[in-house]
Parts: C-alpha cells; sequence; structure tokens
C-alpha cells in the first residue's frame, strides 16, 4: 500500500512541476523579450548594433549557395542523428531489451575471451554510430575540399561581438537578416562551428569510450580516461544535439520557410515549393525508419553480422 502512495505521489509531484514549469518559462520568455527591447532602445546598445550588424565578412573566394552533396550530406546527418538519439534513449531506459546480439568470431583469430553479448537496442545504436561517423568523415573532406568550411568556421575575432549583436536582435524579436544563401549570421556560424567541430567529435569520443568496443584491460588508459567522464558527457551532449534540431527547424521554418528548404533541398535561392516537398518525402522515410526500427525488423538484419537470441 505504501509503495503505491509513494508512486502516486511521485507522479503528483512530476506533473505539478510540469504545470508550473510551462508558465514559468513563458514568464521567463517575456521577461528576456522587454529586457532586450529595453537594452536595444539605449544609444550605447544602438551605437554597438550599428558597428557589429550581427554578421562577420566571409573571406574572399568562399562560396555562394549549397551544392547537392551538401544537400545529401544534410539529410543523411539528420536521418543517423534522429535515429541515434532514439535508440540512445531506448538504451539509457529499456529495462528488457527486445534481444541480444554477440559478435561472430568466424574468420577472427580465437581468443580466450568470448565475444560480448549486448543489447540489440546497443547494436542498433553503435551500427549507427558507426555510418553516422563514416558519412562525417565525408562530410568532413567535401567541406574543406569545396571551401564551404568558410561558411562555417570562424575566420575573425567580430564574429563574438556580431553574435553578441544577434542574440539581441533575436530576443528583441527584430531578428536579424536571413541571407543563408551567401553568408550565416554569427550566432549561426559559431552554432553550425560547435555542432559539427566540438559537439559531433564529443558524442564520438564519449559514445567510443562506453562502447563494448573499448579495450577494457587496457588499464592505463582506462584511468586516465576513466567511463564514469565518459558518460557525464556522453548525455548532455546528447541533450544539446536535441536542443540544436528544435531551435534549428523552429529558426527554419519562422524565417522564410520555403527559401530555407529551397536552399538545403531544392539547391536554389528561388522562393518556390520545389525544396518544401523535398523536404517532406525526407521527414516521411526518417518517420517510416523510425517505426521500422523494432526488433521484429532488426533481428535478420543484425543476425547477418553475428548472434541474435532472446537472451
Amino acid at each position: 500500500m505504501s509503495t503505491t502512495k509513494n508512486k502516486s505521489g511521485t507522479s503528483k509531484g512530476k506533473r505539478s512541476r510540469l504545470y508550473w514549469a510551462v508558465p514559468a518559462a513563458l514568464v521567463a520568455m517575456v521577461l528576456v523579450v522587454l529586457l532586450a527591447k529595453w537594452l536595444t532602445g539605449l544609444p550605447a546598445v544602438r551605437s554597438f548594433l550599428a558597428d557589429y550588424p550581427g554578421h562577420s565578412e566571409l573571406p574572399a573566394g568562399a562560396p555562394v549557395g549549397f551544392p547537392a552533396w551538401l544537400a545529401w550530406q544534410h539529410f543523411l546527418n539528420a536521418f543517423f542523428l534522429l535515429l541515434i538519439i532514439r535508440t540512445g534513449w531506448q538504451v539509457r531506459t529499456t529495462t528488457r531489451p527486445g534481444g541480444y546480439w554477440t559478435r561472430n568470431n568466424k574468420g577472427l583469430i580465437r581468443t580466450k575471451t568470448a565475444p560480448t553479448k549486448i543489447s540489440l537496442e546497443l547494436w542498433f545504436h553503435l551500427t549507427l554510430d558507426a555510418l553516422w561517423i563514416l558519412n562525417g568523415l565525408v562530410f568532413a573532406v567535401l567541406l574543406f575540399a569545396t571551401g564551404q568550411w568558410m561558411r562555417i568556421v570562424p575566420t575573425s575575432w567580430d564574429v563574438f561581438p556580431n553574435a553578441a549583436s544577434a542574440v539581441l536582435q533575436y530576443a528583441s524579436l527584430n531578428w536579424p537578416t536571413e541571407n543563408g544563401w551567401v553568408n550565416y549570421n554569427a550566432l549561426q556560424l559559431l552554432t553550425y562551428f560547435v555542432t559539427v567541430f566540438i559537439a559531433a567529435p564529443l558524442a564520438f569520443i564519449t559514445g567510443l569510450r562506453t562502447s563494448s568496443a573499448w579495450p577494457k584491460k587496457a588499464a592505463a588508459l582506462n584511468k586516465a580516461y576513466p567511463i564514469e567522464a565518459a558518460r557525464a558527457v556522453h548525455f548532455p551532449v546528447m541533450i544539446y544535439f536535441v536542443a540544436f534540431i528544435v531551435v534549428h527547424v523552429f529558426l527554419v521554418l519562422a524565417t522564410g520557410a520555403l527559401r530555407n528548404l529551397n536552399h538545403m533541398y531544392g539547391g536554389s535561392d528561388d522562393v518556390s515549393w520545389v525544396g518544401f516537398w523535398i523536404f517532406a518525402a525526407s521527414v516521411a522515410v526518417m518517420i517510416g525508419a523510425w517505426f521500422l526500427a523494432r526488433p521484429l525488423f532488426l533481428r535478420p538484419i543484425a543476425s547477418l553480422m553475428g548472434k541474435v537470441t532472446s537472451r
């Protein structure tokens, strides 16, 4: 009886906190907007905004527009990342796995240590990680080979005051001018830089440390890089990616949806429906993959790479 009461009390406590969190967040947003509007009305701040309009100048020879390979990379990154977040959450919360996978030793040097058995959810998570990393390597090579890196790597220190300017403009609801076909604003540039060159590598190295692929008998290496440290970073990085996706999608839709979608999916600066329909098709593929990522469909694929068992 007491257990039931405790569970009921905990559930009510969580709902109560949720009820208070929503209005508190709305009040906080209103206060931020009012503060930003007051600040942008000050002469010194108006002068700052005039000196730093919110974007840095690109280096000479920076490319304009988005090539077709970038559109494919954008879709694949979104596809893999969505499923990685889903399976990562499953690995963290699932108490009864849908099955287990063991690496097949055929063709490999036999050792005294048996292959590690992992849950089907963890196998799928690690497989998606490997595909995401492979796609990321291709992306990095093409990024630097074509000069597209100049659009998301800071090349001048004025990116920081310009980013502060962009924050003030967003917060005051007087949003900076959007012209992503030519140049991102400084806040976008820094966010993309952090996502590509900091968050993604952190997700990889912390995920590798917590995976079964990590050498467990390397005492010195494990002491220098403890698994607790990797776990402490890996989950917040996932939260960062979730927040990035939510804000990114919101701004794409709120700052000229058709033009923005045409930039990335239609390969042009036109305001037409081409990019929207390609985007809609890509979302349909991701939704389909989300619902097909179940043990019923994963077991036959996993069995091609190892042994699948129910326990």
